[in-house]
């Protein structure tokens, strides 16, 4: 039975969590036609709310938004009842939900796009990889660069979604300016070829960040809004000159929303822990001025050690979570844990989603 302050309660802005443990955000394809979140969801979410927090999967704020099949949105009504009964099942279980705001930018395909049109991003520059459609894996696109007039519109549409996740019964949100999505493409000078006010200097690069997190913060406070980074990782092409000035000019300029965590990807997303040319993500851990959530690759002594060192004030996990939905009671008493079935990621369906045995079954 470990003693770690990892199993131990902490204040979380407004709340009291059980522990200090964080369910990343974990795109599983089970969302229905019009991006809305299964009934599976329900089960799958409620499972798993003994983590201290859940932060819900990856959700679209508009169709334009979409990357990926069967990802779920929150830009509509329907949606909106959808989740509803996810966070009442969370919450009904003592647990705490935010729910990740998302555009992809160009990863997409205009097979997922409304009208079959061309995803956006700052600049016509594809980016190497593919993306998951109903016709199965398909490269991706070059994007139609957006115009000056529309960003006004996509900060709307990050403002609609905050609106409409407060009224879906979340906790909070949290802006995802990670991994290769729209808004680290506007951040990094390798995606970002732009000559308007929105390109060129950090400043400018780091424009619709900022913008989008003024206006999400209008809707909860800053108190109930965090943000996920991924400054060293690579993922979908996220390449930049000097990630190190670009990041610590962001988190600098963050702190003026009162934002309450910041939750950066330590490596590559989903691989590599190392952290290359020099990078120090200390620098930005110390910068910050809210919580500290750390993420990439942490198992059970790792996570301890965080939080006991003080190097985090929560530790993400991802796939452990996926397999064990009882994941902080394994750790705690030192269980082994379940096996992860990967062939069933992103399946659809009950199977490899909410069929993992928790202790109590076994």
């Amino acid at each position: 039975m470990s003693n770690s302050a990892l199993y131990q309660p902490m204040q979380f802005g407004p709340y009291q969590l059980q522990n200090r443990f964080a369910m990343a955000p974990l795109t599983r394809s089970r969302a229905l036609e019009g991006d809305i979140p299964s009934a599976l969801a329900i089960e799958y979410y409620s499972q798993r709310a003994s983590a201290g927090l859940i932060i819900a999967e990856a959700s679209q704020i508009s169709p334009q938004g979409k990357g990926y099949i069967s990802t779920p949105g929150i830009y509509n009504a329907e949606q909106v009842t959808a989740w509803q009964a996810i966070t009442n099942a969370v919450h009904a279980k003592g647990g705490h939900i935010f729910l990740q705001l998302w555009h992809v930018g160009r990863i997409s395909h205009s097979s997922l796009q409304p009208n079959n049109a061309l995803p956006v991003a700052p600049s016509a520059i594809a980016a190497n990889g593919k993306t998951f459609t109903k016709n199965g894996y398909v490269p991706l696109e070059t994007p139609r660069a957006l115009e000056l007039g529309e960003l006004p519109g996509i900060v709307a549409q990050y403002k609609h979604a905050a609106q409409l996740a407060l009224e879906a019964g979340f906790d909070g949100v949290e802006i995802h300016a990670a991994n290769g999505y729209l808004l680290e493409q506007f951040l990094r000078d390798s995606s970002n070829h732009r000559t308007d006010a929105y390109g060129g200097s950090i400043e400018n690069r780091a424009r619709l960040l900022l913008e989008v997190t003024q206006a999400v913060t209008e809707v909860w406070g800053g108190q109930r809004v965090g943000i996920r980074l991924s400054p060293n990782s690579p993922f979908n092409n996220a390449i930049d000159s000097n990630s190190q000035a670009t990041y610590s000019y962001v988190v600098e300029q963050l702190n003026q929303f009162g934002l309450l965590y910041l939750h950066l990807v330590e490596g590559a997303t989903g691989g590599p822990r190392d952290v290359e040319n020099g990078f120090d993500l200390t620098v930005l851990r110390k910068a910050f001025n809210g919580l500290y959530i750390a993420n990439n690759g942490y198992d059970k002594a790792m996570g301890e050690a965080a939080i006991d060192s003080q190097h985090a004030d929560l530790v993400a996990y991802g796939r452990p979570f996926i397999s064990n939905p009882d994941l902080v009671q394994r750790y705690k008493i030192g269980a082994p844990l379940n096996e992860l079935d990967n062939s069933t990621l992103y399946s659809g369906g009950a199977k490899g989603y909410t069929d993992y045995p928790s202790l109590a079954a076994e």
